[in-house]
């Protein structure tokens, strides 16, 4: 058996009694038009970079939309399964396709934690009948994060579980729904909220995250060379606070047993910062880059403390942007390695 098939399987128990990724649809609004069909993939124009799946010709005039790679048997994951995400606004209720164990496929709003900062929190089915006797099967823990701009124009949602051995099945979709102008002078400073969820690899476990994120843009420099914009792209995460499943913040036992493990003085979670470099943004407006926090061993030596990639969208009038932070650390005395995956919009 494939390790990340495997499952944890005190969680599921009988009582007594798709790859690829989707733009947003709203249940309730069918005649929007739909972007592109699902496992759509392709690479923005004027660039060489290689882009998550999705749009298969984007350009600043059309919306775009991103989904989560599907993983290889390599990595022993299951990112990218998460199909069919969409929206009913009428009843609040979040769905997901391909993802195994979660109830009938609709999660609802998380109790007793249905919100981190301005994003919604939702979980699928705890309990779903067998279809033969109505005996009840208990499901896996899956919550989904939905974030939508205040003018409309921009979305994310991310999908974990915490219930396999290695990280389980899930996915994110980011995308703006509109055109983009940007600006080819000048620098522009974003700011907003970041929320997501954090799973690990060699055991099981769920948790939620937030922080705050400030993002900034000179369009002026790097100089374009390669007929693609040269934008120079600076990001600063902070004030990272972790909260388990039922809202109860946890960041203090989170940081006391990093420091047991590694005789040091962490007094908090470690900001992300951005790599900045040439050649993150394109003529799209589509942002992708590295990103990596650190923090001071017992040798007073600089080490890094999480790594991973951040994505995102700029929308508009260059008023804001959408994207999804993914950071992995093998540093937690707990596990293999713990992974954060996170969306952000911000706002100019």
């Amino acid at each position: 058996m494939k390790p990340y098939y495997v499952a944890l399987a005190a969680l599921l128990v009988l009582s007594t009694c798709g790859s690829g990724g989707n733009p947003f649809v709203d249940e309730e609004d069918t005649d929007e038009e739909v972007i592109e069909e699902p496992g759509d993939t392709g690479e923005p124009i004027d660039s060489d970079r290689v882009v998550p799946p999705g749009t298969e010709s984007p350009s600043a005039a059309v919306g775009i939309f991103r989904s989560e790679p599907t993983s290889t048997e390599a990595t022993k994951s299951g990112n990218g399964y998460a199909e069919s995400i969409s929206y009913d606004s009428t009843n609040d209720t979040f769905t997901v396709d391909n993802l195994g164990f979660d109830g009938d496929n609709t999660y609802a709003r998380a109790t007793p934690f249905g919100n981190l900062g301005p994003f919604a929190v939702y979980e699928g089915d705890q309990v779903f009948p067998d279809s033969f006797d109505g005996d009840l099967i208990s499901q896996f823990s899956h919550r989904a994060i939905y974030g939508v701009s205040t003018s409309g124009n921009t979305q994310f949602a991310i999908v974990r579980t915490g219930a396999y051995i290695n990280y389980g099945f899930g996915g994110f979709v980011y995308q703006r729904d509109n055109d983009v102008t940007l600006p080819t002078t000048g620098q522009a400073l974003f700011s907003g909220k970041v929320a997501g969820v954090r799973d690990y690899a060699g055991r099981g476990g769920l948790e939620y995250t937030t922080a705050d994120i400030n993002i900034a843009i000179d369009f002026d420099d790097f100089n374009d060379s390669t007929n693609t914009r040269g934008d120079a792209v600076r990001g600063f995460v902070s004030n990272r606070q972790i909260y388990n499943l039922d809202g109860v913040e946890i960041t203090d036992s989170i940081i006391n047993r990093f420091n047991a493990e590694h005789n040091t003085t962490l007094a908090a979670i470690p900001a992300l910062v951005f790599e900045v470099g040439p050649g993150v943004m394109d003529n799209n407006g589509e942002i992708i880059g590295s990103l990596a926090s650190y923090y001071q061993t017992s040798d007073g030596e600089t080490d890094t403390f999480e790594e991973g990639n951040y994505y995102a969208i700029v929308s508009g009038n260059a008023d804001e942007i959408v994207g999804v932070i993914v950071v992995e650390s093998d540093l937690d005395p707990t596990a293999d390695a713990v992974r954060e995956t996170a969306g952000f919009i911000v706002y100019n």
